[in-house]
């Protein structure tokens, strides 16, 4: 797995690539003294799946080098780091999967790699189904719902839709423990495509709206928030 490391200050590199060696996985390490110099790389972010930017840089900071990867690359995880914990609230306008403080590494850093990678092995995952279309194979990250239509099930992808003859029961079965809730008869939802839960009606990251019944309002808010806390 390529990693990109981006600090402006070469000892604080050190310390990061040092604790990444110690992690005890084979990483190939890419270093950068810049924002402008990651973004000269044309194939850093789309190559590296982990790309840790420290905030305070000189030129282009860590936030704006973030938003710019993040808008081209969405799948690529971003840790911000820096000294000082004002930052955390701009890590979250960015999309960063991580914010740490450099003073707390040592400590932090393991743990923010065990959730990383197991949230990479998670968007790499593939599922594979007898569709209407023929025989197809999902990533289950790049499915974002299920919906049921007369008497098939609709699967709609970044990209496209397949149909298909089974019940949202076995479905639902078929996908226990990927990250997909259940929010009522007819949908079976993509927890990483919910942007918010509120009023009994769940909007999607794509702006479509879907009701929650009052019976299972409680519990598809508790999945969701366990599902976002286990990120």
């Amino acid at each position: 797995m390529k990693i990109a490391i981006c600090d402006d200050r070469k000892e604080d590199r050190d310390t990061l690539r040092a604790l990444l060696e110690a992690y005890g996985q084979d990483f190939e390490i890419r270093e950068y003294e810049s924002g402008e110099a990651l973004r000269a790389d044309s194939e850093a972010a789309r190559e590296c799946r982990i790309i840790f930017l420290d905030i305070n840089m000189e030129g282009m900071d860590g936030l704006e080098t973030a938003g710019q990867i993040k808008a081209e690359y969405p799948q690529v995880h971003i840790v911000l780091v820096t000294a000082y914990i004002n930052y955390a609230l701009d890590g979250y306008k960015v999309k960063a999967s991580r914010f740490l403080l450099k003073d707390d590494l040592e400590q932090t850093l393991p743990e923010c790699m065990d959730d990383i990678l197991q949230e990479i092995s998670r968007e790499e995952r593939v599922v594979e189904f007898d569709f209407v279309e023929g025989n197809v194979r999902l990533r289950t990250d790049d499915i974002i719902y299920i919906e049921t239509s007369r008497h098939k099930n609709v699967f709609y992808t970044r990209s496209q839709s397949f149909s298909i003859y089974r019940k949202m029961d076995e479905l639902e079965e078929n996908l226990k423990g990927m990250g997909f809730v259940r929010t009522h008869q007819s949908f079976l939802i993509n927890m990483k495509y919910i942007g918010r839960i509120s009023s009994y009606v769940m909007t999607l990251t794509t702006g479509k709206e879907i009701s929650v019944p009052k019976s299972r309002y409680s519990d598809v808010k508790r999945q969701y928030m366990l599902y976002k806390g286990a990120e």
